[in-house]
């Protein structure tokens, strides 16, 4: 059972520093965090704000913990208007904070804290899990939570310089091989540095967004949080200041880069790999965007369990970025805005985490995207049912019919990743390095091993079947009409469209392909909707710039990464905001350069972000971000060479947009309908003649009737709030932007 909260919601980021700012000169005192929602501390400590009249100052201003005297904690903040402290020794649970001052109130906060460990939005978590901390150069896990020793290291990227006679430019890897940082096939151009000993001399300058000419140095920051290897990296000299809550005097421009891996996986374990971040040693690059960030002053952060092929939760990733970014703040600061980067897998964390959790991303550049994860699973669920069905058919089935079927711009789309991604197969999709077979679900000899499904993966979501103990499942292809629309438009006839159908099936509760339909779960396709994992678009997306970044990979070779998924993103933003205002599309031509596109975008973002940040003037938050969209910021595609073309025909004939199987068979394109209402088939249901026999025949294949999609999936209902938790034995509990 959900049930809400009252809580006030800062729904982005950006403004939660400027609060004092706001005060009047008689305002009351007030007292606030910072780092976290105060319900979601986490790590025994928190950055608190005491706000109020004009003359408040540390000194004036006492700050009780517990009863216990804090207020040696707090000073001035650089706006002058308010006093803000770092308070250390929370106990786990709910801590009483007072601050009072002369003349004035008391004021009073809770603030729950939990273990630095986690859990805080999701529980249980897995088990068994994995640890690997050894991969991050972290040593040996130090506890069953894959705890290590926090360990800061500097890096020096290392000056162009004529290559040395037999060595091509920039090739580093025989010195990266000799210090033991292995880099793998992506060189890096980054070097350990000793902040206590003589400095290189070919350490390389960069300038940032703010214009400061800095040496390369970089401070990258990894530990463990919430069971994840995290980082925090940005320009640092050693010997300087650090940037702190109260002052900002180093290269950092104020920005925080949150990074998200690709992938869809099932979990069980730590993660090698962290957030976007190529390698696990001295490369500082991020995935999609090189080391631009670094180079410019903004910082970057990311976790392991930020990637979603290591874990293919959203509700746990928004969980790690949350305590990540609460590490963060707690040491360097708030951020001006906090802005999300990540492909595909990447894609899916910054849409869902960006609606259902507002104010950790003030902004986001999804790239190769997808609305959801549930519906990219969905697909692949009709690919492996369609794939099989037109194999074992008698009929002729050409590769033209079978694309025709399958919405994609081509069948191997569904050959090529039907079980890559797996949402039903129990035993597939597991992490091969470190789950091995053993302890893979086999339901003769490993009854009780891990399932590597996405809705097992994620029980405290979906529930669980109390008669099977799996979790609930929400695929569902009752009265599904595979191949309506091929059949319609004349390229499959109606002999092969009968036996399409015929010989579809389902999935078992295992993942096996069964002569019977799959039905879903009643109570897993209500909470798919009400927990946000069919995403919506309209609570916190509705409220951040969006720049969709699309490769273009359309055509044979099955690429997953769809231009439709995209695009279902866009399709539920007009259906549910009306209308795409604070949304961009950038369509890119194969051998695009990836990084320098999403450098440009980068760019584009910040500087939207920075125009909203200065805008004081009345309105909504969705208003000022809508009212400060760049100039000239509409939807474009793009040359190899990067030439970018605004006219909305030309892109479309450039990068024509496909669909999916179940679009093909009728489903509006917001795609939000996971089990359908069903109606008898009816010839009105066909564009061609159907005879009686033909319209007798289809009823018996479909004898509970066909999909009707004027109305409502079952189970469909708005989200029950932001900031959902699901937690084991505890009630769900939410907070509404609306």
């Amino acid at each position: 059972m959900v049930r809400s909260v009252t809580i006030t919601l800062l729904a982005v980021g950006m403004f939660v520093a400027s609060v004092a700012a706001q005060q009047p000169a008689d305002a009351p005192l007030s007292v606030t965090t910072l780092s976290s929602k105060a319900e979601f501390v986490s790590g025994g400590d928190v950055l608190l704000q005491v706000a109020g009249p004009a003359n408040l100052t540390a000194r004036n201003v006492t700050v009780r913990l517990n009863g216990q005297d804090v207020s040696r904690s707090f000073r001035l903040a650089a706006d002058s208007r308010s006093v803000i402290g770092r308070v250390s020794g929370l106990e786990i649970g709910p801590n009483a904070i007072e601050a009072s001052m002369r003349g004035q109130a008391t004021a009073q906060l809770t603030v729950v804290n939990h273990p630095i460990t986690g859990p805080v939005l999701y529980s249980p978590q897995q088990m068994p899990f994995v640890c690997e901390t050894d991969a991050h150069g972290l040593g040996a896990p130090l506890d069953e939570k894959c705890s290590a020793e926090t360990k800061v290291e500097y890096f020096y990227k290392v000056a162009e310089t004529p290559a040395p006679a037999g060595q091509a430019p920039g090739d580093l890897a025989a010195a990266d091989n000799a210090n033991g940082f292995q880099g793998g096939a992506q060189e890096s151009p980054f070097r350990p540095l000793d902040p206590e000993g003589p400095r290189p001399t070919d350490i390389a300058m960069t300038t940032t967004t703010e214009g400061k000419t800095v040496p390369y140095i970089v401070r990258r920051e990894m530990g463990t949080i919430n069971r994840a290897v995290y980082s925090i990296a940005f320009l640092h000299e050693p010997g300087t200041p650090l940037p702190s809550p109260w002052s900002n005097e180093s290269a950092w421009n104020g920005r925080l880069v949150y990074a998200f891996g690709g992938g869809v996986s099932a979990g069980y374990h730590q993660g090698r790999t962290v957030g976007g971040l190529r390698g696990n040693r001295q490369n500082l690059e991020d995935g999609q965007l090189g080391d631009y960030p670094i180079a410019k002053g903004y910082a970057l952060a990311g976790g392991s369990l930020n990637v979603f092929g290591t874990h293919g939760s959203d509700v746990v990733s928004a969980e790690t970025m949350m305590m990540v970014k609460e590490r963060f703040i707690e040491q360097f600061g708030v951020p001006m805005y906090t802005m999300g980067s990540g492909r595909s897998g990447g894609s899916m964390q910054q849409h869902l985490i960006g609606n259902n959790y507002p104010g950790l991303l003030d902004g986001i550049v999804p790239t190769a995207s997808y609305a959801d994860t549930l519906t990219f699973h969905a697909g692949m669920v009709d690919c492996h049912l369609l794939d099989s069905a037109m194999a074992g058919s008698e009929l002729p089935w050409t590769i033209e019919d079978k694309t025709a079927v399958s919405g994609y711009s081509h069948f191997d789309y569904c050959t090529n990743n039907e079980l890559r991604y797996s949402a039903r197969q129990a035993a597939n999709n597991c992490d091969d390095t470190t789950i091995p077979m053993s302890m893979r679900f086999n339901a003769e000899t490993n009854p009780t091993g891990v399932r590597c499904t996405y809705h097992d993966s994620m029980s405290s979501v979906f529930g669980k079947d109390p008669q099977t103990g799996f979790a609930r499942s929400p695929f569902d292809n009752v009265g599904v009409q595979y191949g309506l629309g091929a059949f319609n438009d004349g390229t499959i006839n109606f002999a092969q469209f009968l036996d399409l159908n015929r010989r579809v099936g389902g999935h078992d509760v295992n993942g096996n392909i069964v002569a019977a339909r799959s039905v879903g779960d009643p109570e897993a396709l209500r909470r798919a909707y009400a927990s946000g994992r069919i995403n919506d678009t309209a609570h916190g997306l509705s409220m951040i710039p969006i720049i969709d970044m699309r490769p273009y990979t359309e055509g044979p070779g099955g690429n997953v990464h769809d231009t439709f998924s995209g695009w279902i993103a866009r399709n539920r933003l007009t259906a549910h905001n009306g209308n795409l205002d604070n949304y961009v599309s950038r369509v890119y031509a194969p051998g695009a350069p990836t990084n320098e596109a999403q450098d440009a975008n980068l760019i584009v973002l910040d500087a939207w972000l920075a125009a909203v940040a200065k805008d004081m003037a009345p309105g909504t938050q969705r208003e000022k971000v809508i009212r400060n969209r760049p100039a000239g910021l509409v939807d474009s595609c793009f040359t190899a060479e990067l030439e970018e073309t605004k006219d909305a025909a030309v892109c479309a004939e450039r990068f024509p947009v496909y669909a999916n199987p179940r679009i093909v068979a009728g489903m509006p394109p917001v795609s939000e309908h996971l089990k359908c209402q069903l109606k008898p088939a009816d010839r009105s249901d066909y564009s061609r003649e159907v005879t009686d026999a033909q319209l007798a025949s289809l009823r018996a294949v479909f004898p509970q009737g066909v999909c009707d999609y004027s109305k409502p999936g079952v189970g469909y209902g708005p989200p029950a709030g932001v900031w959902q938790t699901f937690l084991a034995d505890a009630p769900s509990t939410s907070t509404s932007t609306r």
